[in-house]
């Protein structure tokens, strides 16, 4: 899937009345989750040591 259709999935979920900062705090979120998965299967993450 490209960055474009996941960008129009997320806003077409988003409730029809969704005010523009609640688009772009769902866009910001998608992008800083899927950078976090993308450095994970990279080997960039850091184990959780207890």
């Amino acid at each position: 899937m490209t960055v474009q259709e996941i960008a129009v999935k997320t806003i077409e979920q988003l409730p029809t009345d969704a005010a523009w900062e609640e688009i772009l705090e769902r866009i910001d979120f998608v992008a800083a989750a899927r950078k976090g998965l993308r450095e994970l299967n990279e080997g960039k993450g850091m184990p959780i040591r207890r």
